[in-house]
């Protein structure tokens, strides 16, 4: 048989291991599922277009009235005057994000990550050719070290990207380091990826930062977000980019060449989730409450030590305390009926497990009993 493409030797697959779902009888704190129901009046809204007939090809950038919604919606939460033609609708965040990786490298370009970083930057900068050059956090708070950053830029580097609230770490970056991040692009000239998928799960007394509202950080960033996340909408696989004009038109072709657009009958739906604040903050309401139990809980067991867990769902856990590996660590959590995620998988995570709390507060509870009678 004809060979299969050589791109994909050695290209990872992340988290992808640890995240298959066990049985019924094991507590499952891995994935970034919110653990709520998708708000009904999202769901009867995507039925009703079903209804309407809304299932034939429609334009690629997404309804007029969406990408105008996307707009309005950044003004108000994010302070950022975008405009409605340089918005993009896409299957996911995860295609936006690759769409602004072709936009900012070509093959042989390197990218800025900040390390550890969420599993699948890796793998797609690599896909398209690209090299990742893994700059490491502050290993105190998790939160990005300027001076590494800026040594790390070469002549061939032409991108740095952002993710806060961070996944694993769950760091939400203070202004200012945006704002020195914003400096070292606009002094090499580089993009900037901004995913900020949990912009609305800052539990942090300062707000969450884009680096598009920083003097000079506009022209050079392209920021990826959408709903599975905040509105509990994974399945649904809504995603948008936005950035400079120039940048967006090329984001268009390459949706145009590749998914055409999202299910028309989503984009009504995903419409009427921008205006549905109340189900957002009473989900962060819950969350808040669950990172609260969790942190107590954790701890109490020995060996661990356990950040702030400044936002999105997630507590990114030392377990070098315990003597065992982040691997060791995961698969005995697993004998003992808890589904973790080693952070060795992706670079710079040795030594860590990732624990999301976005699942049911009685689940945390129980995995957290667990653990304590495993490790106590």
């Amino acid at each position: 048989m004809p060979k299969v493409s050589s791109r994909y030797e050695g290209l990872g697959v992340g988290f992808a291991p640890y995240l298959q779902p066990p049985g019924p009888e094991v507590v499952r704190l891995t994935v970034g599922e919110p653990g709520f129901d998708t708000p009904r009046e999202i769901i009867d809204t995507a039925i009703s277009e079903l209804d309407a007939g809304k299932t034939k090809y429609t334009r690629g950038q997404g309804s007029v009235e969406l990408c105008q919604a996307v707009a309005d919606y950044l003004a108000e939460h994010q302070d950022l005057e975008v405009s409605a033609d340089d918005v993009l609708i896409t299957p996911g965040a995860k295609q936006a994000l690759l769409y602004s990786f072709m936009i900012s490298t070509m093959p042989g370009d390197e990218a800025i990550l900040l390390a550890p970083a969420w599993a699948s930057y890796e793998p797609m900068l690599q896909f398209i050719g690209a090299v990742p050059v893994h700059v490491s956090v502050k290993p105190d708070d998790y939160h990005p070290d300027i001076d590494a950053i800026r040594a790390a830029v070469t002549d061939k580097t032409t991108m740095i990207l952002i993710n806060s609230p961070c996944n694993p770490t769950g760091a939400v970056y203070t202004p200012e380091e945006i704002e020195a991040i914003v400096e070292i692009a606009v002094e090499h000239d580089l993009w900037i990826i901004s995913d900020e998928i949990y912009a609305r799960l800052n539990w942090m007394d300062y707000p969450h930062v884009s680096p598009a509202s920083i003097e000079g950080g506009a022209e050079r960033t392209l920021i990826v977000n959408g709903w599975s996340k905040s509105w509990a909408m994974t399945g649904m696989r809504v995603g948008f980019l936005t950035g400079p004009s120039a940048a967006m038109k090329a984001a268009i072709k390459s949706q145009a060449n590749s998914a055409s657009h999202i299910p028309t009958f989503m984009m009504e739906a995903a419409r009427v989730a921008l205006s549905c604040d109340d189900a957002v903050d009473s989900f962060n309401e819950e969350y808040k409450k669950r990172r609260e139990i969790l942190i107590q809980g954790l701890s109490e067991l020995p060996g661990l030590r356990v950040g702030e867990c400044e936002g999105a769902f997630y507590a990114y856990v030392d377990i070098t305390g315990t003597g065992m590996t982040d691997i060791e660590f995961a698969d005995g959590a697993l004998e003992a009926g808890v589904q973790l995620i080693p952070a060795s998988l992706i670079t710079g995570g040795e030594g860590f497990v990732r624990i999301s709390y976005a699942a049911d507060e009685d689940q945390i509870i129980e995995g957290i009993r667990r653990l304590k009678a495993w490790l106590c």
